[in-house]
């Protein structure tokens, strides 16, 4: 806790710091799966009349953009030369398989930077397209294009299902219960995504 002339002001530390940005990238891909296990492959495929990105091209995009940001992120930069940004934006997906295998080694190599960083290494400098970030920014600027993404995906995969969608969070007319159900808690320090996951 900082002390100041002023009302106190929470401090995380940076563990803490560490912690909440794993739950926040786990909580939109949990979103992000959620509204993508309710369509078909050819719903995930479907494009529309401005040829906008299909959620499977919003897939592609974003699993190549993670791969390339977190691949041996301390020590090279984070846009590689074996990136592909151009042909992440061609779905070319011949199957579900492909595009859940893409879908999750994007994953996988975020999750697993997130795994090794360690509290020190936050404020440490690295490099997207020679532009010096510290680590904790440079997670920022992922969080912020992950959830960009990933609300397209539901909202995508909401307006395919129509009224067949399955809300991922409070449910229209919902939010009276819920609100019950969590005032009824015990008051306490408790991250929100949690309960939300469950």
């Amino acid at each position: 806790m900082l002390q100041g002339a002023g009302p106190q002001v929470l401090y995380l530390s940076p563990m803490q710091l560490l912690q909440n940005y794993r739950k926040q990238f786990a909580y939109y891909r949990h979103l992000a799966e959620g509204a993508m296990g309710q369509l078909t492959f050819e719903q995930l495929t479907q494009d529309d009349a401005a040829h906008s990105n299909s959620i499977a091209v919003i897939v592609k995009h974003l699993a190549g953009n993670m791969k390339s940001r977190w691949t041996d992120f301390l020590t090279t930069d984070g846009e590689k030369p074996w990136r592909d940004r151009e042909g992440e934006f061609i779905a070319d997906f011949s199957d579900r398989p492909a595009l859940e295998r893409a879908w999750t080694e994007g994953w996988a190599v975020l999750e697993q930077a997130l795994h090794d960083l360690t509290p020190d290494q936050l404020e440490r400098v690295i490099y997207i397209r020679n532009e010096g970030h510290p680590v904790y920014q440079a997670l920022n600027r992922q969080l912020t294009h992950c959830s960009y993404h990933v609300g397209q995906i539901v909202l995508l995969a909401k307006q395919l299902r129509g009224t067949a969608w399955q809300s991922l969070s409070i449910p229209r007319g919902g939010s009276e219960a819920f609100n019950a159900r969590k005032f009824a808690e015990e008051k306490g320090e408790r991250n929100f995504i949690d309960g939300l996951m469950k």
